[in-house]
């Protein structure tokens, strides 16, 4: 399991868009397992699971990405898992850092276009 959080400076949506864009963009495999929006008040919460096939790993992958944000201030907390070929202990992680550094990637761009 790998785990990347931090918090942004941005447009909700726009941050939301680019994330789902590139991550489906990034992999053939890539495919959206599913959604939930929430909103009360100026506080929206969206999560998202992408899932892919790991070519090297030769297994599949999941990536949870959870945005929060209210006024232009986000959180994301973005969580993989699966990949492990072992019954008892993770013996392959390289499919959930690929596909954790995607999303960083991603990330990245949208911060240097955005300002």
């Amino acid at each position: 399991m790998a785990k990347y959080e931090t918090t942004l400076t941005a447009d909700f949506s726009a941050l939301l868009a680019a994330i789902e864009q590139g991550i489906m963009q990034g992999s053939v495999s890539a495919s959206l397992e599913d959604q939930s929006n929430y909103q009360v008040d100026d506080l929206r919460v969206a999560v998202r699971v992408f899932e892919r096939y790991s070519w090297l790993g030769s297994n599949r992958v999941s990536l949870s990405v959870t945005l929060a944000g209210k006024d232009n201030q986000v959180f994301l907390s973005a969580i993989t898992s699966g990949g492990s070929q072992a019954i008892f202990f993770k013996i392959n992680t390289w499919g959930e850092g690929a596909f954790l550094d995607k999303l960083c990637e991603v990330v990245d761009r949208f911060n240097r276009t955005a300002q």
